[in-house]
């Protein structure tokens, strides 16, 4: 059986490339969607088509999933085949804007639809109405390497789908969804490539950190590296590294995302005490809800992590801005953020995501009753 729609996909890219259409990929900041878009684009140049450009929204001053002003940048290269990768399900208005600018959408991606569904001239998400396929849990790169085995067929060559298998498997690890199932034998068939890797930027980390530590360590250093890069004017350095051919600009490039790796874990370091010292005076609170000006929405989700684990708690970690507050969300496998958040949309501009991890977007005169409001989902 196959994700619903995946095969319509397919069959439009392929056309796309026939008729030379303008084709721009739009993936959110995360490895999981940077790795979708590297892997959907090496399969695109593999059919012997082209990508005109690959958009990542800075998260820190765009938030999450398609961008007005992205958009607005974009317009002139309408019409175009406007692909987004794990981002795009919640984004009614800007699919609405895309399609009155001359983009044809097509959406993949794997999060929880909410309310009302993007009027997309294709979607792909196992989780939309309708869709039967059985394992609802995949990472968005795991659902982009089916689309690209659809693309490719028997003609995916056994080293290219190996490429692509290893950034799908760190794509999934970093996500942090199950690792059971579809998941699980992606992760052990990436893994077991990735040793052998031929992919540069691979071959750097692997180079810069010590091959034959790969299990013990090593690996999650690699994740953290490469979630550490920040998108800026649309464009992503892990993204570059990830497609650049040179071995030396690749170590270059490698060692500068694992400095900035270990800068950002003392950041957060810093920014968990500071939660833990906000809360020792809040004890009996159903959720964990804190935010501050000073920190950055890039590092919410990773403080959010830490703290739901420890205090077996919803955490709602967010940056507190002029008017309005953006923020993630990690809660324990027994509870559920985004239906929380669904009883909350009276006091929330926007929300999405998964069970486990989720963001928000409210203004800053209702936090106190979001705040409320989760209080009481949870204490039931």
């Amino acid at each position: 059986m196959k994700i619903k729609n995946i095969e319509k996909v397919s069959e439009r890219i392929k056309k796309a490339v026939v008729n030379n259409e303008r084709i721009i990929l739009y993936g959110d900041s995360d490895l999981d969607g940077i790795s979708s878009v590297v892997i959907l684009e090496e399969a695109i140049k593999s059919l012997g088509g082209n990508i005109d450009s690959a958009f990542f929204p800075d998260r820190e001053n765009d938030g999450y999933g398609i961008n007005l002003n992205a958009l607005n940048i974009l317009k002139n290269k309408a019409p175009a085949l406007f692909i987004t990768l794990d981002l795009g399900i919640g984004n009614i208005k800007e699919v609405e804007v895309a399609n009155k600018m001359g983009f044809e959408v097509l959406i993949v991606d794997h999060h929880e639809m909410l309310v009302g569904i993007p009027p997309a001239s294709i979607i792909v998400d196992p989780k939309q109405e309708g869709d039967d396929f059985p394992f609802k849990g995949m990472a968005n790169v795991g659902i982009t390497f089916k689309l690209c085995e659809e693309l490719l067929g028997s003609s995916i060559s056994k080293s290219l789908k190996n490429s692509f298998l290893e950034l799908t498997a760190l794509g999934t690890i970093a996500d942090m969804v199950p690792q059971i199932d579809e998941n699980q034998k992606i992760i052990e068939e990436g893994l077991r490539s990735l040793k052998n890797t031929f992919r540069p930027a691979l071959r750097a980390f692997l180079d810069l950190l010590g091959e034959g530590r790969i299990f013990e360590g090593s690996l999650q250093k690699i994740i953290s590296a490469l979630n550490a890069s920040e998108s800026i004017n649309f464009q992503n350095e892990s993204y570059f590294l990830l497609t650049n051919s040179s071995l030396l600009k690749c170590k270059e490039m490698a060692q500068r995302l694992i400095n900035e790796s270990q800068q950002k874990q003392f950041k957060v370091k810093e920014i968990t005490q500071e939660v833990e010292r906000r809360i020792m005076q809040k004890q009996d609170a159903s959720v964990i809800f804190e935010g501050d000006p000073s920190w950055k929405l890039t590092l919410a989700g990773s403080v959010a992590s830490i703290i739901s684990q420890k205090y077996e708690k919803p955490a709602f970690i967010f940056k507190k801005m002029d008017e309005e507050s953006c923020g993630s969300v990690r809660n324990p496998r027994n509870t559920n953020s985004v239906e929380a958040m669904k009883t909350c949309t009276d006091f929330l501009l926007t929300y999405g995501g998964h069970a486990n991890a989720s963001g928000f977007r409210v203004k800053n005169k209702d936090l106190k009753k979001f705040e409320d409001c989760l209080n009481n989902y949870f204490k039931t």
